[in-house]
């Protein structure tokens, strides 16, 4: 998979990463929490509602965010378009801002007065998502209980949930309700989007930092490459080299490869009749059947493109030239 038609889940990513890790860089990691006493109450540090959607505080929290984000990010925002994608975090990120700050005020007495550091409620109003309108890839039973490929995702957030009881799981409770209550419409706040010129701002100065989108291209060459170097330095070259030459070919060996060679090319003429004589009695060769060079030649030509050994391998493992035509122009489709 892919960030195709995904930039806002991309961005998100990067974004997150590169502030978690600044944050634990610069040692700051104590601005970025939540804690409605004495910070809030006391202090009226009331930029804490924002900025502790910015960051997480260590790397394990970090990880598992983007592990969701990109198994779940992804197939949300190609389900809504960027533009929808772009304004439902938005509108989710104030919601759960706002029902965060009503869960401290209304449970600081039962022992919740603070929230960890980060996008989990984000994080969770989009998984709230997911299980409503993703459908299982497939499905399999554990020990008599029913289970989906979904199930995994659902134990990465359950990881970032029970992080730092009560917390977390506030967080997690309160992403949960932010994502229902987008999808119930209710105030018609699936009908907002953000302002025309922020996205043109976005594809304009943000989106090309994000680098390409497209999957990489895959091969459809059904051949490997030829990994032999050999076949492929210029015959001519001049071989520097401090070990002794070989003895020059006496003219018994030059008459003896000559007479192969002949054998060979008288060879290709026989071969249809050999052909022909072992379909008749039912025999087929044992091994790899041997190539002549007018075989060769004869693909050589119609297919200049590819390698000779390319060439040479499919002859051995076909019973004739015509299946080797067929076999090459096929994996070229």
């Amino acid at each position: 998979m892919s960030f195709e038609h995904a930039p806002v889940s991309k961005g998100l990513m990067v974004s997150l990463a590169i502030s978690s890790i600044l944050v634990g860089v610069f040692d700051v990691k104590h601005y970025f929490h939540l804690q409605l006493v004495p910070h809030i109450s006391r202090h009226y540090q009331y930029w804490r509602l924002g900025a502790h959607h910015l960051a997480f505080s260590n790397s394990s929290d970090l990880f598992i965010a983007e592990i969701l984000l990109y198994n779940i990010g992804i197939p949300i925002e190609r389900q809504f378009g960027t533009l929808k994608f772009a304004s439902f975090a938005v509108v989710t990120t104030l919601l759960a801002t706002l029902l965060e700050l009503i869960f401290l005020i209304l449970f600081h007495r039962t022992g919740l007065n603070y929230i960890p550091s980060g996008p989990a409620t984000l994080i969770f109003s989009l998984i709230y998502q997911y299980h409503r309108i993703v459908p299982s890839a497939y499905s399999f039973r554990i020990f008599g209980l029913p289970l989906t490929n979904k199930g995994f995702t659902y134990v990465f957030a359950l990881q970032l949930a029970i992080g730092y009881l009560p917390g977390s799981a506030a967080a997690a409770l309160i992403g949960l309700l932010a994502g229902q209550i987008y999808r119930s419409d209710l105030a018609n706040l699936k009908g907002y989007r953000i302002p025309p010129w922020l996205a043109s701002f976005a594809s304009q100065y943000i989106l090309p930092l994000l680098g390409s989108l497209r999957p990489a291209r895959r091969s459809n060459r059904a051949l490997p490459d030829d990994l032999d170097s050999d076949n492929t330095r210029p015959q001519n070259d001049e071989v520097i080299t401090t070990a002794r030459q070989a003895p020059a070919p006496s003219p018994a060996t030059q008459r003896s490869r000559g007479e192969s060679t002949q054998a060979e090319r008288s060879g290709a003429g026989g071969s249809v009749v050999r052909e022909w004589v072992e379909g008749l009695t039912g025999r087929t060769q044992t091994g790899i059947r041997i190539p002549t060079e007018a075989e060769i030649a004869q693909l050589t030509t119609m297919f200049p493109d590819i390698q000779r050994s390319v060439l040479v391998g499919t002859l051995q493992r076909s019973p004739n030239i015509e299946s080797a035509v067929e076999t090459l122009l096929s994996s070229q489709q």
